[in-house]
């Protein structure tokens, strides 16, 4: 009996390594610049969250962020505390590593995506996730629709 426990936790451990390995694309060396409030420590942490996945980070500490989310027309209800740019795509918010993957790699005819406000738990923020996070895409003319839940 312990041993099929231990053949079943082993195989279970292996499957998410492997969920893990295989789901995030490799980013090593690619620039991730970040537009940011001096004052916002949550940003710091998130970029610091996406250089632990390989990004090099450039980071712009600014009085005003709303500037920075009006020259890329982030629709005011899909706007977060900090803009990062990866790739000519914004990043808007604390998206998870999962929904940059799917963003470098499906390379879509978007302007960028967005995860609204600051919820809890998704990197850089303190607290437990409760319930999906809802990750939309902002097209060229503004409109914007679901992307993704994680």
């Amino acid at each position: 009996m312990k041993k099929t426990y231990f053949v079943v936790a082993g195989i279970l451990v292996i499957s998410v390594l492997a969920f893990f390995v295989f789901n995030t694309k490799e980013v090593s060396g690619m620039e991730a610049v970040y537009y940011k409030s001096i004052s916002c420590g949550c940003c710091d942490v998130h970029s610091k969250y996406l250089s632990s996945k390989g990004f090099d980070i450039k980071i712009n500490n600014l009085k005003d962020v709303s500037e920075i989310k009006e020259n890329f027309n982030i629709p005011l209800g899909l706007q977060s505390c900090h803009t990062a740019v990866i790739e000519g795509y914004f990043v808007e918010g604390h998206i998870p590593m999962e929904a940059i993957s799917k963003l470098l790699d499906e390379k879509p005819d978007i302007k960028g995506i967005a995860m609204p406000g600051m919820p809890e738990g998704s990197p850089g923020m303190p607290g437990i996730k409760r319930g999906d996070f809802v990750i939309y895409s902002v097209n060229h003319d503004g409109s914007y629709d679901e992307w993704m839940r994680i």
